[in-house]
């Protein structure tokens, strides 16, 4: 056990947001914490961390018990770095120990030269500390972990201050990382994240050491990751085995007996009252009644389930049918920009769309995926041809929502769009999206991103379109929310197209892919899964390759070297048994990578990841099989040397 916590309760403003919540966490967890905006999924963390107090009613409400050996690293949204310091600099303050004890063994090694050996004690336990703690491969961890999380070998001398604040958060998970706590708790930690760098964490966590605790709306990630999910709804905490899907499973499950428990149980308890008010008058059966409602009296009532009411239910409809052919792009540029400082993104791209496919759009941040939207809707001017067939009525969500009048109130904005439909129409339509009460009044300037998101999805379905465009819908939602958009996605028999990094939402959805690239495109005629198994073998093809070139040129090194060294019949027999002993390095290098692709597909099974002791072994079978390869390599380099 690493961290437990028991009664935890919390009032702000009167209100109580956490109810009697206890959790425990063991070293190997994986626990994704989730729960509708502002249901006390971060203030739980902050007690959790000590930066907030539970309050407490009685001696045994609000305890917090961590274990002696709990070192805790907690990701906020926005962490703490020195702007001044470069990032290698940065990432080398996780190890200032460490550096503090090389300098020091430096200092007893001239002291030892100069005769004096006072300090061959201190000697000693201080190269045994820092072999323990692997010191001296400090470098190669922070370019690891920094080539990972995606930033390149240029960029490790910049300062922090030239950095966005999404690539800053992504440092902060860096440092994080690096740090290697044995609870780590990580807030929205895919914010800012691309696939590859998203997909590279997720490995990365898989196998971590500790535990961590995730709260995150990316469900693909908790679906990958975790081992056990914990809700929060109306203040209280339920935990579920398993990963996102296993705990929407569970708890459909849950809800389905327990209401079939309460109507069973309300059925009895009717009888029964009914009984004792028909018999308890008469004197025959007096005692049979007082019996039954002693018995009324003493049962213990099942509570009644009480659903979340507010799920938004989004339905897209349409009546005109649309033809075969939907639209064709032809030759067409996506280019941004006027002018001198017009900057094309995609020289030519070419698709066309059939009635009924449902196409997501992917790549990088920037690479001109909305620009792509906005052109096919003849929004932007363009090279090229793009035609729409007939009896095509298209619905379009806007990912910043600019197509609403910031001035006017969420009543006013529909009305102004659809005069004929009566108050009453218009709050009935707000409330299937779940806008709600004093929020119809407000202005949509003021309201949240996710409000008027919902708000466009309510215009969306009053439009009718056979034809839905969607920019990032599911951006600013929380998890019941983008489950009613998937839901209603899943369910619309219309033509999609949509951008989206939802990974979740694209598994779902997508049926096809075009995939936007640095100046050019990629159409993948399949769903996002098998886009991720091909990407991944593209990924390892590279790492391959990469690793040949880096073999051959060290090997191209070795000859160059040894043809301008005299070699007698003793260094060509030495040569020998040195380039047996580096293939066979190479190849145990390929047998151990083998072993830890075999084994991180394993921990991916819930019969693993739900086994917390052969999960634990799994693990460290994976962190013995890297540490081969890594003294493997450093073999290796020494030989060719």
């Amino acid at each position: 056990m690493l961290a437990s916590l028991i009664n935890i309760n919390k009032f702000y403003n009167g209100n109580q947001v956490l109810k009697n919540i206890s959790l425990t966490i063991d070293e190997s967890d994986k626990i994704g914490l989730v729960g509708n905006n502002g249901c006390g999924k971060s203030t739980l963390l902050k007690i959790l961390t000590g930066s907030v107090e539970p309050d407490r009613f009685t001696e045994k409400d609000g305890i917090i018990s961590l274990a002696a050996k709990t070192t805790i690293g907690y990701l906020k949204q926005m962490g703490g770095l020195d702007s001044e310091n470069t990032v290698m600099e940065e990432m080398n303050k996780v190890f200032a120990p460490i550096h503090n004890a090389i300098d020091r063994l430096r200092e007893i090694e001239l002291e030892i030269e100069m005769g004096d050996n006072s300090s061959a004690d201190e000697y000693q336990q201080l190269s045994s500390w820092i072999e323990a703690n692997d010191g001296y491969n400090t470098d190669v961890k922070i370019r690891t972990i920094l080539n990972g999380m995606g930033f390149s070998e240029a960029e490790l001398d910049r300062k922090v201050s030239g950095f966005s604040g999404g690539e800053k958060t992504r440092l902060c998970i860096s440092r994080l990382l690096l740090e290697e706590p044995n609870l780590l708790i990580l807030d929205e930690p895919t914010n800012h994240l691309d696939f590859k760098t998203i997909m590279w964490l997720e490995d990365y966590l898989r196998t971590y050491r500790g535990a961590v605790l995730i709260v995150s709306h990316d469900r693909y990630f908790l679906d990958r990751l975790c081992t056990s999910i914990c809700e929060i709804e109306r203040g209280t905490l339920k935990r579920y085995r398993g990963n996102y899907s296993a705990f929407v499973r569970q708890r459909e499950e849950n809800d389905a007996r327990q209401e079939k428990e309460y109507e069973l149980q309300q059925k009895e308890i009717a009888k029964m009252e009914d009984y004792v008010a028909r018999n308890l008058v008469r004197a025959s059966t007096t005692k049979m009644a007082q019996s039954r409602r002693k018995q009324l009296e003493k049962t213990e009532l099942i509570e009644k389930p009480v659903h979340d009411t507010k799920h938004a239910k989004i339905h897209f409809t349409y009546a005109m049918e649309p033809p075969l052919d939907v639209l064709k792009v032809k030759d067409v540029d996506i280019s941004v920009g006027e002018g001198a400082a017009r900057k094309t993104l995609v020289d030519t791209i070419s698709f066309e769309v059939r009635r009924g496919e449902k196409i997501g759009i992917i790549g990088d941040n920037g690479i001109g995926k909305s620009t792509l939207l906005k052109i096919i809707q003849e929004q932007l001017p363009h090279k090229g041809k793009v035609h729409w067939n007939s009896n095509i009525k298209i619905s379009y969500f806007e990912q910043e929502s600019t197509n609403l009048n910031r001035e006017l109130t969420v009543m006013e904005e529909l009305h102004s769009r659809y005069p004929s439909l009566s108050d009453l129409e218009v709050r009935s339509l707000l409330a299937q999206v779940r806008l709600v009460g004093e929020n119809v009044f407000k202005e949509t300037g003021v309201i949240s991103g996710g409000e008027r998101a919902k708000l466009c999805f309510a215009i969306m379905m009053q439009e009718h379109g056979n034809v839905l465009i969607l920019d990032e819908p599911t951006n600013h939602l929380d998890l019941s929310s983008k489950e009613a958009i998937e839901d209603a996605l899943k369910e619309y028999t219309g033509t999609v197209i949509f951008v989206s990094h939802d990974r979740y939402l694209l598994s779902k959805i997508a049926d096809r892919l075009i995939e936007l690239t640095d100046g050019s495109y990629r159409e993948h005629n399949y769903g996002f899964e098998k886009y991720l198994d091909v990407l991944r073998a593209e990924q390892a093809e590279q790492k391959r390759i990469a690793d040949a070139e880096k073999f051959a040129k060290a090997a191209e090194a070795a000859k160059e070297k040894q043809a301008r060294v005299y070699r007698n019949k003793q260094q060509r027999s030495a040569d020998a048994a040195r380039k047996n002993e580096m293939r066979r390095l190479e190849k145990e290098i390929d047998e151990f990578q083998a072993q830890i692709d075999a084994l991180t597909e394993e921990i991916s099974k819930e019969e693993v990841y739900t086994d917390y002791e052969l999960m634990n072994s799994k693990c460290a079978e994976i962190d013995a099989l890297k540490q081969k390869i890594d003294e493997n390599f450093e073999k290796l380099i020494e030989l060719d040397e």
